[in-house]
């Protein structure tokens, strides 16, 4: 079966530390990506959860699995009334950042949708964020005065 992983990446003139901070702090993930009006205003770290009510009266939970400063935040995504059961963090999206002289490659993979029976819906709805997700953190932490 082949896999069904959004990839994409984008050079950023800025530090990893003002990608980071575009990353998990509330106030700049909610320009880059949903957040529900009452999400606390404290810096997102391991464990932070974001919980969506949806139409059909399931869940849609985002959760913080793995967050390495500067380097690394992998969020687990799981939606309740999927058929299929699946484990914690078989389906994320994870941001990687590389240091690359006085930039930052942001490096982003979500997925696997290929675990779902609707997949493909879900891969081509991420193709979409990812595009966007990506233009939206550049532009943000280009222009922040984070520190």
């Amino acid at each position: 079966m082949e896999l069904l992983i959004v990839k994409g990446d984008i050079l950023i003139d800025a530090s990893p530390s003002k990608v980071w901070e575009i990353l998990i702090k509330p106030q700049y993930v909610s320009q880059w990506d949903e957040l529900p009006d009452q999400y606390p205003n404290e810096d997102m770290t391991e464990g932070s959860q974001v919980v969506w009510e949806l139409p059909n009266g399931g869940q849609s939970i985002t959760k913080i699995i793995e967050a390495i400063q500067n380097e690394k935040l992998k969020i687990a995504l799981y939606v309740s009334n999927w058929e299929e059961k699946l484990n914690e963090g078989e389906i994320s999206y994870l941001y990687q950042l590389e240091k690359q002289g006085d930039r930052t490659l942001l490096m982003i993979e979500i997925g696997d949708f290929s675990l779902l029976k609707d997949g493909q819906m879900y891969y081509e709805a991420s193709v979409e964020f990812a595009k966007n997700a990506k233009m939206v953190i550049k532009d943000l932490a280009e222009s922040c005065n984070c520190f």
